[in-house]
């Protein structure tokens, strides 16, 4: 290699690697107790109303932190539980709101993404703007008595939520 092919790849190789802003992330998680406190309340309070439930909590990367079934309830709900909270999750909106995005325009592909339901009952879990995981709920009779028991579990850490 000639002198000036040196320098021209030493001049590229300083080029990129100039030094990049190495800024940690900050932002906050759910924890475990966190997570179990909200499955919990949210299987309680559809236990209150006579429904038997199964509650899936998500955490910011769409992962289970808690699933638990509750009792008398069908095989199906820990499935659809957890798809419920990934969808949620994922579009950072309730899993209702997709049924009617869905409802207003079929072909929309939403529904060709692994683990995604346009079934109601679920709910992200926000810090201010930041989703930071989303809680599912299936087995009551209808969607919207498992969104309401989704929100007693949010409401139950509201305070920790800021």
């Amino acid at each position: 290699m000639k002198a000036y092919q040196l320098v021209s790849l030493a001049a590229l190789g300083a080029a990129l690697a100039v030094p990049a802003q190495a800024d940690l992330l900050a932002r906050k998680d759910l924890s475990l107790d966190t997570a179990l406190i909200i499955a919990t309340t949210a299987i309680a309070t559809c236990k209150t109303n006579g429904f038997g439930v199964s509650a899936t909590v998500v955490g910011r990367n769409g992962e289970v932190l808690v699933q638990l079934r509750g009792d008398n309830t069908g095989p199906h709900t820990m499935e659809n539980s957890f798809r419920k909270a990934y969808t949620s999750r994922t579009f950072r909106v309730s899993s209702g709101e997709i049924g009617e995005r869905v409802k207003q325009n079929p072909q929309l592909p939403l529904l060709l993404l692994s683990n995604t339901t346009s079934a109601q009952g679920a709910l992200p879990i926000k810090v201010g703007a930041d989703t930071i995981g989303a809680i599912g709920v299936s087995g009551a009779p209808g969607g919207d008595k498992d969104e309401v028991c989704s929100k007693s579990g949010i409401d139950k850490v509201a305070d920790q939520l800021k």
